[in-house]
């Protein structure tokens, strides 16, 4: 039975004090959300406290079985669909005009009057239920129609920018008659074709090499990042910030909640300009469990994602799209720790950028980044990835892939792109090719978000061949049609997406070729071979000698050693934006950290055949460091 004594639930329990609630009224008011969801999802009462007061007064739940869900329409209109959310209601069964309802707060009689008003309903029984609970079965109901939009409506409206088609038909027959020719080839004339593959192999891999070596010359001498002052900062009014949407998508994280509600919390933005999304798939009964439980207040709105596949983190992304609000929209990992005013930057940059601007790319580092070997070598190929590379296109005007958190987006431009391709699992590349053959821009903002580095050898593989078979999707995507992409991208964009995209997953499956014939000029040069004779095939040795013969090997073994060096040298100077100078030694085993790519590489590339849009999950939590160290 309703208790119509608000004063009674949160005010004379102490749950919250008298300024506060008059703060939340405000709040409510203002956003048209009911009393408790502005309580829970704006960081004033943790939902365990607020679930232990229920309790102690002898409140029982309603257990919603989520097997059966019964609907009052077949669908509801997303107006009716924003108001329940919003006021935190969930109908039950409508007989002869009276619906129950389930509410999750037993003092909330405005909702109930505003639930009435809106359908034009009288309302029946009323059940006491969990927030979450509402929020699980609201969209586990009703979220079917959004469900297909976030999967498939970028392949409905751009059928050719979906990567749902791995291999198309004209793409198939094109690798098949190159198969072909090239065996033909192969058959006819072996010594010269196998000798023009290595050639071509060495040139595209020198050019690769070349191409991010040059970008990092350009980064290192852009000022292009240097884009907001602390001055202009201070200029800024709250009350003339937009409303900002922050989208969190998790999978499995529960180690993290707690953290990310902490770091939710340092953000230098007004908390009634925020639509933080927490977005949970409906089947991770983990992390449902663990915000369920949170013992203090937290900053977000959880979105509960309906099963289907693919399960990924783009499809996750779109359906979040449906329930967000803001001016602008950021994604953040679980585990990120944003500069604190961030937003504000983003903000600022965005008014002073001409209107092609759409997205913002924020660097991202590592705060365990001294941790173990793995943690220092990815710290320093995010710090030259972020720091130069990033830059260096935006100085060549070149396309950005945008990584994979801390990318700020007009919410209306990012809508007329159609979203994140939800077959792609390196969505967050594939976006920034596709807005910038559509005419947008990218640039990129002196402001970092700390992550944690992957600090396990098979929990980095298994994240790296993900990136790597996104690449090879991505490539694979906008090459359907060479010319066309020649045409949006213009010759610079063109050869930037060759070299950058195109080449970086095929330095890392080249590489081993290379290493290989190193060691076979090693053996050959000390005449290793003799010591085996009496093991070897002198006939085999014979045949190797004259499909490598010396001069070929000279220059892969130079473009072996030449692509090491340029790449040592790129990790040793991304060490001085940052002054992360401990780490400038670990730059000489950069061919070590380069085979562990190629080990991801070739997983990736079994991956893009057997099971392309697999989401390889990547373990967060893992580290004992917490906070950005400082040098």
């Amino acid at each position: 039975m309703l208790n119509h004594y608000r004063n009674d639930i949160f005010l004379k329990s102490g749950l919250i004090t008298q300024e506060v609630y008059a703060q939340i009224e405000e709040m409510s008011k203002s956003l048209n959300k009911s009393f408790l969801k502005v309580t829970l999802n704006y960081a004033f009462l943790s939902r365990l406290k607020f679930k232990e007061h229920l309790q102690s007064l002898n409140i029982s739940f309603f257990q919603f079985d989520y097997t059966s869900l019964s609907k009052i329409k077949k669908e509801l209109t997303k107006e009716e669909f924003d108001f329940l959310l919003d006021q935190n209601l969930y109908p039950l069964t409508l007989k002869e005009g009276k619906v129950d309802l389930v509410t999750a707060d037993p003092s909330d009689d405005i909702s109930i009057t505003r639930f009435k008003v809106f359908f034009g309903y009288e309302v029946g029984t009323i059940y006491i239920g969990e927030d979450l609970d509402i929020v699980k079965a609201m969209h586990m109901t009703y979220g079917g129609v959004i469900l297909r939009k976030a999967v498939f409506e970028l392949y409905e409206k751009d059928t050719k920018s979906s990567a749902l088609e791995t291999f198309t038909l004209r793409q198939v027959l094109v690798l098949g008659i190159l198969g072909f020719i090239f065996l033909s080839v192969l058959l006819f004339y072996p010594v010269t074709t196998l000798i023009g593959l290595n050639l071509f192999i060495n040139l595209f891999l020198l050019l690769a090499i070349g191409f991010k070596f040059l970008l990092t010359v350009v980064g290192a001498r852009s000022e292009t990042i240097q884009k907001i002052s602390q001055a202009e900062l201070s200029e800024i009014k709250d009350e003339d910030l937009p409303y900002y949407t922050i989208q969190l998508p998790v999978f499995k994280e529960s180690e993290v909640i707690y953290k990310l509600a902490s770091n939710l919390q340092n953000l230098d933005y007004p908390k009634e300009k925020l639509d933080v999304k927490l977005l949970i798939e409906s089947d991770d009964e983990v992390t449902f469990n663990a915000v369920k439980n949170l013992k203090f207040p937290c900053i977000f709105d959880p979105v509960i994602i309906p099963y289907a596949q693919p399960k990924t983190k783009p499809k996750a992304c779109n359906y979040g799209l449906h329930f967000s609000k803001g001016t602008y929209l950021t994604i953040y990992d679980a585990e990120d720790i944003p500069d604190s005013d961030q937003l504000k930057m983003v903000h600022s940059l965005f008014k002073k950028l001409p209107e092609e601007y759409i997205v913002i790319q924020c660097a991202l580092n590592y705060f365990n980044k001294t941790e173990n070997f793995l943690t220092r070598m990815f710290t320093l190929e995010y710090s030259y990835w972020f720091d130069y590379m990033l830059p260096g296109l935006d100085g060549l005007k070149v396309p950005i892939p945008l990584g994979g958190t801390s990318n700020h987006f007009k919410f209306d431009k990012l809508i007329e792109l159609g979203g994140w391709d939800g077959f792609n699992v390196t969505e967050d590349a594939d976006l920034g090719i596709r807005a910038y053959a559509k005419g947008y821009k990218v640039t990129v903002l002196n402001s970092t978000t700390y992550e944690e580095a992957n600090n396990a050898f098979y929990n980095w593989i298994r994240q790296r061949s993900r990136w790597i078979k996104g690449y090879m999707q991505t490539y694979l995507v906008h090459m359907r049609n060479p010319a066309k992409l020649y045409r949006e991208v213009g010759l610079n964009g063109f050869l930037g997406f060759q070299f950058f995209i195109g080449g970086t997953f095929f330095t890392f499956l080249a590489y081993p070729v290379l290493l290989l014939l190193f060691l076979f000029y090693i053996f050959l040069t000390f005449d290793i071979s003799s010591h085996f004779v009496g093991s070897l095939n002198t006939e085999i040795i014979n045949f190797f000698k004259l499909i490598f013969p010396e001069w070929v090997i000279i220059i892969s073994v130079f473009n072996f050693m030449a692509g090491n060096l340029l790449m040592i040298y790129i990790n040793m100077i991304a060490v001085f934006r940052r002054k992360s100078y401990s780490l400038i030694l670990y730059a000489i085993t950069n061919p070590v950290y380069w085979l562990m790519h190629s080990i991801s590489a070739y997983k990736g590339l079994f991956q893009l055949v057997s099971k392309p849009f697999y989401w390889e999950k990547t373990n967060h939590g893992l580290t004992k460091e917490h906070k950005p160290e400082t040098e």
